[in-house]
């Protein structure tokens, strides 16, 4: 099976008759639509749309993939995924670009809002000090997908565990795109699928979704718990290399137990 195919087999296992306006009389054998009922409801024979599922036909029509897009019931990201995994989408460069020159330097000067910069594999490039604070995770080098599913003590910190695996699965397959024989997408997804049940299950759902702000619930071991807002900005000249702020609401308890991070964090405080 193609990777169309395994796409388009994990969504129409998600959609129900019911979401499409079907009956549901009768014992069905299969969660989600049958083949056949996505095929009619699509505007397609049964017979090209199960070669697409087997991978025997990969190059669907523009036309084609919209109507399963609607079908399958796929936002824009799922959608723009989708027309990457039909080949109607330019390939992206396998090489992720180095951090742009200042960058690192940029997020060194904020002392109250901790980021970092990652690739879209989420390998840290750059860290500035109040981040390194947050987590010992938190430094260059660092594949941060690994240790949120590996690493039980980062999942003791994140007290929105269950969501943040969810989201970053789903970002992971949104920022590959159809770039799914990269070696560095073939290693980690490899490594993580042997070691971890709960990303095997997220990444056979083939969920896609963007993004680009939410709240981080995290408990430190030094000021306790935070919820920090977060922001990811694609950092100009690239489209694969992110950075991630981090901030609290002013004149709120986060932002005072930020502040003391703050104090760890400088250098008379470490």
């Amino acid at each position: 099976m193609s990777a169309l195919g395994e796409f388009l087999r994990a969504r129409r296992e998600l959609v129900t008759p019911k979401d499409v306006g079907l009956e549901t009389g009768g014992f069905r054998r299969v969660p989600g639509l049958r083949r056949e009922e996505v095929a009619t409801l699509a505007g397609i024979s049964a017979d090209y749309y199960l070669r697409l599922e087997q991978g025997r036909d990969r190059h669907p029509s523009v036309q084609v993939l919209d109507a399963l897009a609607r079908v399958l019931q796929l936002d824009e990201t799922a959608t723009a995924h989708l027309m990457g995994l039909g080949g109607h989408l330019p390939p992206r460069d396998p090489r992720d670009p180095l951090v742009p020159e200042g960058i690192p330097e940029l997020i060194d000067g904020w002392p109250d809002n901790p980021a970092y910069v990652m690739s879209r594999f989420t390998d840290l490039l750059a860290v500035n000090r109040l981040a390194a604070a947050l987590s010992p995770n938190y430094r260059v080098g660092v594949n941060m997908l690994r240790r949120l599913f590996l690493d039980p003590a980062e999942r003791e910190m994140r007290r929105d565990w269950e969501l943040m695996t969810e989201e970053s699965v789903g970002t992971l397959r949104a920022s590959t795109g159809a770039d799914l024989s990269n070696p560095r997408l073939i290693e980690l997804v490899s490594e993580l699928s042997a070691e971890s049940e709960r990303f095997r299950l997220l990444w056979s759902r083939h969920d896609v979704q963007v993004r680009h702000s939410r709240v981080h619930h995290l408990t430190h071991p030094v000021v306790g718990d935070l919820d920090l807002r977060a922001h990811k900005l694609i950092i100009s000249g690239t489209d694969t290399v992110r950075l991630v702020v981090l901030h609290a609401d002013p004149g709120s308890r986060d932002a005072e137990r930020l502040a003391r991070l703050q104090l760890v964090a400088s250098p008379a405080g470490s």
